[in-house]
């Protein structure tokens, strides 16, 4: 069975896109600093002043949704893809609902029913999700203001081909909202379709005869595995602006 179909990883996407600090870490010491982390992603790298009204953004590997939601605040209308099943009926269960119930492993098959609730103040009917292959996207997705695509890259197994596509689906003067923690595996990843160098390089020298880079920062993010176990990491994100023909971007 595919590991993004499980219960248990579903369970834990959630815990990792809705679950408040308290419930993911509910130690005084820890770094709390990376909780949130599907919210940051479009809040710290987004520019505001730019988004036009009535925008429309795309989430490629949306997961259970969380920044989709996120980006429902900021523009007019968004697309939440994801290949995982499990993950996007979750996600749409949440845009109907506003939330639903999981379970979160506290240790051995000790559990906690927990809820994921979407912000009230998030505009829900303003998201729609759909299964689909980054990889492989349908050809009619059309153009956005905001691609926003949180740790993906690198669970690809053919990460270029998405890299490809990445100009023809931004609008000239539109914002590409990249994160990756660059951990790139054979179990996901070939090894000659990494990186040859470092990925910043890479993802650099793919971007910049389409995109400017506007801004670079770290962003840590923790998942849970049980209440004594996470998993803590930094992430690149980047936001870069699609170049607009005869002028300076």
């Amino acid at each position: 069975m595919d590991i993004y179909e499980t219960q248990r990883l579903l369970d834990e996407y959630l815990l990792f896109h809705y679950g408040e600090p308290s419930e993911v870490l509910p130690w005084e010491h820890g770094p709390r600093e990376a909780l949130g982390f599907p919210v940051r992603t479009v809040r710290e790298l987004v520019d505001l002043t730019i988004v036009p009204s009535e925008a429309m953004a795309l989430d490629l590997g949306c997961a259970v949704g969380r920044s989709s939601f996120e980006l429902a605040g900021i523009v007019g209308s968004v697309l939440g893809i994801d290949y995982s099943r499990s993950f996007v009926e979750a996600a749409s269960t949440l845009g109907v609902t506003g939330g639903m119930r999981y379970e979160r492993v506290d240790e051995g098959s000790a559990t906690t029913v927990l809820e994921a609730r979407v912000p009230e103040t998030l505009r829900r009917e303003r998201v729609r999700f759909e299964q689909g292959n980054a990889m492989e996207l349908r050809p009619d997705l059309g153009e956005y203001d905001i691609v926003h695509a949180a740790n993906l890259l690198c669970r690809l197994s053919e990460p270029l081909k998405l890299m490809e596509r990445l100009p023809a689906l931004m609008r000239p003067g539109g914002q590409l909202l990249l994160t990756t923690p660059c951990t790139w595996l054979e179990e996901f990843t070939p090894r000659g379709n990494w990186p040859k160098g470092s990925t910043r390089d890479w993802l650099t020298s793919l971007l910049e005869p389409h995109f400017e880079l506007c801004k670079s920062c770290d962003l840590p993010f923790l998942i849970r595995e049980h209440a004594r176990k996470y998993q803590w990491s930094v992430a690149l994100g980047m936001r870069w602006r699609r170049r607009i023909a005869g002028a300076g971007v």
